[in-house]
């Protein structure tokens, strides 16, 4: 492509290797596998395949750092001044940084620039303040006669394996590395195997921040990668972020030797719009809540419920919003939503389409066809005449495709809302703010917006209820799953 910046043209010519204990080096057998550009299907570069031999390479080189290199003597101020150095790295970097996100994802440079990448470096800074208030805390004892000093300590947990997914590829990896490292920790990390290049490129930054070897590792690789970081008993904590039934597999195989796990899992949002609501924004947050990143996100609004008063206003002004919306390139600047992230993430999205149309839903917009005979395209969907019985309903599609449903009453839609097996997210639209935050304390999710969609900030945590996973991710909260809890007891004599 003639508008690629040249350090990513040197990027993608060199050798894409494994990061273990500082060094870059081929996997163990040799093994690689293609990454492939989703816009055009052509083979970006062979990348290095990460087997059990690896895994095992990388944790003793994370232990060894954890336990007896400099690592473990970097006071919590030179942890706070390295990760504020990596975030300036990767904001100067940041042109590089979107166009290899947009090449290996497919998501829009814009986007991948003005949100993945900027939110990375913020989170290296903002974490930054948090290496030096990790803090216990002393506690008054009461025992007849004697006198105890005891006090609490936050440690390191020690080697953590960070599994990602491929919809935020640069995000997701700071997601598992920045409150690890922060901790004390160090980390191996797996790319999803559609896009590993920005990982790659972030280890190369890590290196030159002046990370010690060993402390960060990253190992791109499939399934069988991922499976061997967590049945090695070397690792103490897996963190990982993807589908229910992937985080299902990775709990009972941790509970073998009970490392711990934090798990940010599947979605399946409801997003409530009320009578009283205003109605043009309800109608703008609906499209940022079902298309946002190619509908390639977790809390994503994908079920929306309108009371009937509006239904029909809401579901006009949904799709056409949505058939206005330009499918393309993420390189074209004239494009607002870019391709499916692979070839069978497409097939999965369009079969959902085809089977609801089957079932005898209606299409308000978007196709159940392919867009183009050359890249994963989707065109934005709006579904109505769905019933909650409907697969179209009930499963996390990952996709651009918006179900829209009619209610009458709160208790109803409250019913309907719940009735998932999943609870990342939800949302509701009104204009009065006693039935805003009611309802929105009945929503069982670990995320509500009310009259909005898709706010956000570092500082907030971010998990799930039910089948939506374990732990909180980011804010004050993003630590605690990352360190232990020392309590330490002095007898004063």
């Amino acid at each position: 492509m003639s508008d690629l910046l040249p350090a990513v043209r040197s990027f993608l010519s060199s050798p894409k290797q494994l990061l273990i204990d500082g060094d870059w080096v081929d996997a163990k057998d040799g093994r690689t596998f293609a990454t492939v550009n989703p816009s055009t299907e052509e083979t970006l570069v062979q990348v290095a395949q990460a087997s059990a031999v690896d895994v095992d390479r990388a944790v003793v080189a994370a232990r060894s750092a954890f336990e007896s290199g400099p690592w473990s003597r970097m006071t919590p101020r030179d942890r706070s001044h390295l990760l504020w150095r990596i975030g300036d790295l990767i904001e100067a970097h940041a042109d590089e940084f979107a166009q290899l996100e947009a090449l290996d994802n497919g998501k829009r440079v814009e986007a991948a620039r003005d949100g993945d990448v900027a939110v990375s470096a913020e989170l290296f800074r903002y974490f930054a303040g948090w290496a030096t208030k990790m803090e216990g805390t002393t506690i008054p004892m009461s025992v007849p006669g004697r006198e105890f000093h005891a006090y609490t300590r936050r440690e390191a947990v020690g080697v953590v394996a960070g599994i990602v997914p491929w919809n935020f590829p640069l995000l997701m990896a700071c997601f598992k590395i920045v409150p690890a490292i922060t901790a004390g920790n160090t980390v191996i990390l797996k790319p999803a195997e559609q896009t590993p290049l920005t990982a790659l490129r972030l280890g190369e930054l890590l290196l030159e921040a002046g990370v010690p070897a060993g402390v960060v590792n990253i190992l791109p690789g499939f399934g069988d990668t991922g499976a061997a970081l967590v049945d090695h008993h070397g690792v103490d904590k897996v963190a990982f972020t993807g589908s229910t039934e992937v985080g299902k597999k990775i709990a009972a195989a941790a509970s073998v030797n009970l490392k711990k796990v934090s798990l940010e899992l599947g979605g399946k949002a409801p997003n409530i719009i009320f009578n009283d609501a205003d109605i043009d924004a309800a109608i703008a947050g609906a499209v940022l809540g079902g298309y946002f990143n190619e509908g390639q996100c977790c809390v994503n609004g994908s079920r929306l419920y309108v009371q009937r008063g509006v239904f029909d206003r809401v579901v006009e002004g949904v799709a056409a919003a949505a058939r206005a919306i330009t499918v393309g390139d993420g390189f074209d600047a004239n494009s607002q939503m870019g391709p499916l992230v692979s070839q069978e993430q497409h097939e999965k999205v369009l079969g959902y389409i085809r089977g609801a149309v089957r079932d005898g839903a209606v299409l308000n917009a978007g196709s159940a066809d392919a867009i183009g005979d050359r890249g994963f395209f989707v065109a934005p969907t709006l579904i109505t005449g769905v019933t909650e019985q409907m697969a179209v309903q009930t499963d996390e599609i990952f996709g651009p495709v918006v179900t829209a449903i009619p209610f009458d009453t709160e208790d109803e839609v409250v019913a309907a809302a719940n009735n998932t097996v999943y609870g990342l997210a939800a949302g509701v639209w009104s204009n009065n703010i006693g039935t805003a935050h009611r309802v929105g304390a009945r929503l069982r999710a670990g995320t509500v917006w009310l009259n909005t969609w898709h706010a956000d900030d570092v500082t907030l945590p971010r998990g799930g209820f039910k089948q939506s996973g374990w732990g909180r991710e980011l804010g004050s909260f993003g630590l605690d799953d990352y360190t232990e809890l020392k309590t330490v007891i002095a007898e004063l004599r």
